[in-house]
């Protein structure tokens, strides 16, 4: 793979369709039958906290191949403070594409962005066998528990990166997925038929 073959920018109002499209194709039977997120991302557009300078999609030869946004959220502290974050999804790249490193050049441009934005750390829902190569670990070991989540549960999922080195230093709290993220399902169901139809299917190792 070559980087200089991929194309990173902001994300155009005329890629929204394009870009639905994108993150429809790489979640349909992937956590559910059917999916969610392009709905997500169609209503995070338009989240108060939704930082459009890190709405990116990635490109190959005008192609759109993957894309990234990020939310400002906040940590319950134990101590009573709240401490901005971000949180990043939906991500994806072209299910043609994937498994190649593409995935991993869109995160680390996001976090490098976000850096340079002053923003001190990001948490995020995830898979650690990715995400760890982007330099996240699991949050507990940053002492930041998932909100509802009962003590022993497996918390694998929720995973964290700091941007500024010791920004979590002596933070310990509570994370809360913002609002936005959740969607009804007959809400979906609607925004989905402006898309071509698709087949949807119980698969094994699926969450929902």
């Amino acid at each position: 793979m070559d980087k200089n073959d991929y194309v990173i920018r902001l994300e155009k109002e005329e890629d929204y369709a394009s870009t639905e499209n994108l993150v429809r194709e790489a979640f349909w039977n992937v956590y559910r039958p059917g999916c969610s997120e392009h709905y997500v991302l169609h209503e995070l557009r338009s989240y108060p906290d939704f930082v459009r300078e890190l709405d990116l999609v990635m490109t190959e030869s005008g192609r759109l191949i993957g894309q990234t946004v990020s939310v400002k959220a906040v940590i319950h502290s134990d101590d009573g403070r709240e401490i901005p974050v971000l949180t990043m999804g939906p991500v994806c790249i072209a299910p043609d594409l994937q498994r190649n490193g593409l995935g991993k050049l869109l995160v680390t441009s996001s976090l490098d962005k976000a850096r340079e934005l002053g923003f001190g750390a990001v948490l995020l829902e995830g898979n650690i066998g990715f995400y760890s190569s982007c330099g996240f670990d699991y949050a507990g070991r940053y002492g930041i528990r998932y909100h509802g989540l009962p003590d022993g549960a497996d918390s694998s999922f929720f995973l964290c990166t700091e941007l500024i080195p010791g920004y979590l230093d002596g933070v310990t709290g509570t994370y809360e997925t913002p609002a936005a993220y959740y969607v009804d399902d007959s809400d979906v169901e609607r925004f989905d038929k402006a898309f071509p139809q698709k087949i949807k299917l119980k698969l094994p190792g699926q969450l929902f």
